[in-house]
């Protein structure tokens, strides 16, 4: 299937699960790709392949290596093996967004395929593997953020190298501007464990650029291209956006704050004992009321602000029983004299306070909650 055709004349086809776009001249590429990956001035395509089997299945390599893996792949693809590279994904390329900018001569368009809501980490946090060792550390989540970017003017290697940074930064700034978590610690997510990066210059153009950071104008058409096409690769791929991130338990789970540890603290309280299918219902209503909602989010970023050192844990505090004083909820836990004035303590117990906090209004929307007859005569007339 032809998706689009970019102002170069290459032609952007789906197929066998790939997106292969096949150059129609000289192309600089750097990439990270596992085979042909580097600086390269010899391609002559590039694709993105999607290496899910099945749900449920585990994806396999048909080869020992990934590299020769991806040799495999470019064959079953048409394509050349010594002149082609690609990355692979778990995301689905009929969930790919293709966006492009434009100003004066100056065109880029980004291919981007994304999904976060399992594998999204944050720069620093622990790995899964050792390759010294050759060791796994732990089991490698799916998900991946896969780029292919195509400007249409020549780039000297330092000036595409540089929009490598730019694009990465992109993706970044997409992720934090929809507040999407490390599924390996508490902090935001810069990207997944497996993203990967296809840069192409085109070689045949007039124009050489020196440059493309933020300071140039290549380097903001790039930003804007790939930030647009990673949100709404990973929208179309598991639908995080604005809208579903508007809820308080998406905006606390990566502290542990999800709806079985309330459900843990909440069961057996209530009129009669809290039912289990009642209180989701109770979570589900509370976890979007706007204003709950507003000062959780500032809550957990003035837990960002302690765990970066920006603010001191006196200072955590004091504003953090403010915000659940705001919430109509208990603030005595932030009230005592024997609280921790270490960074890691401090954060753990306010943890704790904004978990009690959510059990506390969960618990009292039940309590005022008229209630019904244990057995209503029906109504038969």
């Amino acid at each position: 299937m032809l998706l689009y055709t970019l102002c170069t004349g290459e032609e952007v086809h789906r197929y066998k699960k790939s997106i292969v776009v096949h150059f129609t001249g000289r192309r600089r590429v750097l990439s990270t790709a596992p085979h042909n990956g580097g600086l390269r001035e010899d391609l002559t395509a590039v694709f993105n392949h999607d290496a899910t089997v099945g749900a449920g299945m585990a994806v396999t390599l048909k080869a020992p290596t990934y590299a020769e893996h991806m040799v495999i792949l470019s064959r079953e693809l048409g394509l050349s093996p010594e002149a082609s590279a690609g990355l692979t994904t778990a995301a689905h390329m009929e969930n790919a967004s293709i966006k492009t900018e434009t100003w004066g001569k100056l065109t880029v368009t980004a291919i981007v395929t994304g999904g976060v809501e399992v594998n999204g980490g944050r720069v620093g946090d622990p790995a899964s593997w050792d390759e010294l060792s050759g060791k796994p550390v732990e089991a490698e989540k799916p998900g991946t953020i896969n780029c292919m970017v195509f400007i249409n003017v020549n780039l000297t290697p330092g000036a595409l190298t540089r929009a490598l940074i730019t694009c990465t930064e992109a993706k970044t700034a997409a992720l934090q501007e929809l507040a999407a978590p490390s599924k390996y610690s508490r902090g935001l997510a810069t990207g997944s464990g497996t993203d990967g990066t296809i840069l192409s210059a085109n070689m045949d153009s007039p124009i050489l650029l020196t440059d493309a950071g933020k300071h140039h104008k290549l380097g903001e058409l790039i930003g804007h291209s790939v930030k647009a096409a990673v949100k709404e690769a990973l929208f179309l791929q598991s639908g995080l956006c604005a809208v579903s991130q508007h809820s308080i338990l998406r905006r606390v789970s990566r502290f542990g704050i999800t709806e079985d540890s309330l459900w843990e603290k909440a069961r057996g309280t209530g009129p009669g004992g809290l039912r289990r299918a009642r209180f989701a219902v109770l979570t589900e209503k509370l976890a979007v009321l706007e204003m709950p909602l507003t000062y959780t989010a500032l809550y957990a970023h003035l837990l960002d602000e302690l765990t970066w050192d920006l603010i001191s844990p006196v200072e955590a505090l004091r504003a953090g029983a403010e915000l659940l004083q705001l919430m109509e909820m208990p603030d005595a836990m932030l009230q005592s004299r024997t609280l921790p004035v270490e960074t890691g303590p401090c954060v753990d117990t306010m943890i704790a306070a904004l978990e009690a906090g959510l059990v506390f209004l969960l618990c009292r929307e039940e309590e005022t909650r008229p209630q019904e007859e244990e057995n209503p005569v029906p109504d038969l007339y």
